[in-house]
């Protein structure tokens, strides 16, 4: 069986909303230990420490030891890790003990080698397609590999990979496979691009000022066809005046 981390932990006394809000204003955060065929357990796990861990993918697909500080060990697999959702704090634990000879459901990453030398990227200029990330595996401790990989380096345009193309190490299966075989990743024609808004505004925007320009040209010129009568009879006007002195 394989230890990938090792932590220490205290017994936790005191339960409730209010004892874990203390716990966290000294650094510390509440856990809980259970399964195995045992009685859950509380605990105190330190905040630094974890923060150490939870980042690494691995804290969350391998086995890990708990050292409780009444001088006995636990192996267990980290059910759940709850984070402060602006901050980043651990806000509590999960962690499922382990028993040797029982099989353990455990979502596993998926690794993906090969995708940039693989033809249907390289040659065809294809675009790849993650449809998952990670998968339930259900498998033993000792046979249980930190991660699955899938290589892609043969992959052509328009190939898809599905959970049945997952390699896997003896003792592993995916129960899911007995539902479906869904896919994993895949290798496009990548879209053809849709023409901008804006160019096609920037050319309407020349046409409406055409439009409007020849629109006001007739207006123009009845104006000024206006004023040329107006001028006309203005100077008609003392002309009949003159005449009606004589």
């Amino acid at each position: 069986m394989r230890i990938s981390f090792t932590f220490g932990a205290d017994l936790r006394e005191m339960q409730g909303k209010g004892a874990s809000r203390r716990l966290r204003h000294t650094g510390k955060v509440p856990a809980i230990l259970y399964g195995g065929h045992k009685d859950a357990q509380a605990l105190i796990l330190d905040q630094q420490n974890l923060l150490t861990m939870v980042g690494d993918e691995r804290f969350y697909s391998s086995i890990v030891q708990v050292k409780i500080s009444n001088g006995t060990q636990q192996e267990a697999i980290v059910k759940d890790v709850q984070m402060h959702p602006a901050r980043n704090v651990v806000v509590h634990v999960d962690l499922q003990r382990i028993v040797e000879n029982e099989v353990i459901r455990l979502k596993l990453p998926i690794h993906f080698k090969g995708e940039s030398i693989s033809p249907g990227v390289k040659v065809q200029g294809g675009v790849v397609s993650h449809m998952r990330a990670d998968v339930e595996i259900v498998a033993l401790p000792k046979d249980l590999p930190e991660f699955l990989e899938v290589d892609m380096s043969g992959m052509s345009l328009n190939d898809t990979k599905f959970l049945s193309d997952i390699p896997l190490p003896p003792g592993v299966t995916i129960p899911e496979l007995a539902h479906r075989n869904a896919p994993v990743v895949s290798i496009h024609s990548p879209r053809a691009e849709e023409p901008e808004p804006v160019a096609e505004a920037a050319v309407a925007a020349p046409a409406e000022g055409a439009a409007a320009a020849a629109a006001a040209a007739p207006a123009a010129d009845a104006k000024k066809g206006d004023a040329k009568k107006g001028d006309a009879k203005a100077d008609a006007a003392p002309a009949k005046k003159e005449g009606g002195k004589k």
